[in-house]
């Protein structure tokens, strides 16, 4: 109370108690992720890292509906904004049942890729499928409308929950540590939809939104898609390949390389957050849109600077305090994976700021560049290290791509 108290006489803005609210959001991920690393060991962390990367990339494929959500809640408005809030939520939710019954229906065959201790960890994953997707209409319309309370609010339920599920399962129950895991992401699903708007899920309203509205939004969901597989391809394809090719125990090591090297993605993604609807906002009302970009990858920039500098100081010390001395093996690499994710998170906010504007060849751009990343790993992947070095070169590629193409961009605006 004490602390709310301090939030209000400060007079802190609703985008600024967002950012705090994600930072903390990131801060119990991250300490989820620790406290599985350190407990169950590297062989064991790699089935739990196959989970987690699962989550996220269910968390992008989620994420085309919040975008999408979110950009439209800024642009429709009365009837037509309840109208498209209803189909969406009904497109979701089929989409959510889709994926979620292809992910039990295969779940042995997940198991056997994937070389994960158990198949039933797969088929509880898919049952909460359909929640997230839910979810993440919710929290568009939580974004689009700038309720950032309600949003960190839905972020925070969410982290908490599986936090404190799943270490409370492990520590109390004698039950196989994926399979727990598994439980606990599950319940977190359901925690995450409160606050929820029962008025705007309405499945029996089938009033269409004008046909120039509807091809508008079919354009930005198709892109949007394709950009968050570029993603899921991006930042998922590394663990899910070496988890295939190496041995469990190597597959571990990694895991815990690539979760301390992300630090600055995640920061990352608060502003990418708060860009979406201010761009949108700002081309509304036909303001200057790039100074928020400025702002936004300076932002990026600092950070990553900071971490990658960081992880090539003290990355024994990094590694230690984090995961413990079972890890240690990779601390040469630690600085080299951070520049990888560091060079994406700045190329990712160039992505999204044209996609703001409706503008997609930088989206292109970074399909592209996933797939050469994926490419590379698929062909070279004789150790971890060159698998950590393929990432570079791939982004490093892209960031100067993504750089030339505004500047080339800006040229022709003058």
């Amino acid at each position: 109370m004490q602390v709310l108290s301090l939030l209000k006489s400060k007079k802190i803005s609703p985008e600024q108690l967002f950012m705090l609210s994600v930072l903390a959001v990131n801060g119990g991920n991250y300490l989820y992720n620790l406290i599985l690393g350190r407990v169950l060991g590297p062989a064991e962390f790699a089935d739990a890292a196959v989970l987690i990367t699962f989550l996220l990339v269910l968390s992008f494929v989620a994420m085309t509906f919040q975008l999408v959500t979110a950009k439209f809640s800024v642009i429709f408005e009365n009837e037509t904004f309840t109208n498209f809030v209803s189909k969406i939520y009904k497109n979701a939710t089929f989409v959510g049942l889709g994926l979620g019954a292809l992910i039990i229906v295969f779940a042995g065959q997940l198991q056997a890729v994937f070389n994960t201790s158990s198949s039933s960890m797969f088929t509880i994953f898919g049952i909460g499928v359909p929640l997230y997707f839910l979810m993440s209409v919710n929290r568009g319309v939580f974004q689009g409308k700038k309720e950032f309370k309600s949003l960190s609010i839905t972020y925070q339920a969410e982290m908490l929950s599986r936090l404190v599920i799943t270490l409370a399962l492990i520590f109390l129950l004698d039950v196989q540590s994926s399979v727990v895991i598994a439980i606990g992401i599950l319940i977190s699903f359901g925690f995450g939809l409160v606050p929820f708007k029962f008025k705007n899920l309405n499945f029996k309203k089938s009033i269409a939104i004008e046909a120039s509205q509807s091809k508008q939004v079919k354009s930005f969901f198709i892109i949007t898609a394709f950009y968050e597989l570029t993603q899921i391809i991006i930042n998922n394809s590394d663990i899910l390949l070496v988890k295939h090719y190496f041995d469990a125990y190597d597959a571990g090591l990694y895991a815990s390389l690539a979760l301390i090297g992300r630090i600055v993605y995640f920061v990352a993604w608060m502003f990418v957050m708060l860009l979406l609807p201010t761009v949108v906002q700002l081309k509304k009302e036909g303001k200057a849109t790039a100074p928020i970009l400025f702002k936004y990858v300076g932002y990026i920039a600092a950070i990553a600077t900071a971490i990658v500098i960081g992880c090539a100081l003290f990355p024994e010390t990094a590694i230690t305090l984090l995961f413990g001395d079972s890890y240690l093996a990779m601390a040469p690499l630690l600085w080299k994976y951070a520049l990888a994710t560091g060079l994406f998170a700045i190329s990712n906010i160039f992505a999204y700021y044209y996609l703001s504007l409706d503008r997609y060849i930088p989206v292109v751009i970074s399909g592209v560049f996933g797939m050469l990343q994926m490419g590379l790993v698929i062909f070279f992947h004789e150790s971890l290290e060159q698998v950590v070095h393929m990432q570079i070169i791939a982004m490093v590629l892209l960031l100067v791509i993504q750089v030339i193409f505004f500047m080339f961009d800006s040229k022709l605006k003058k």
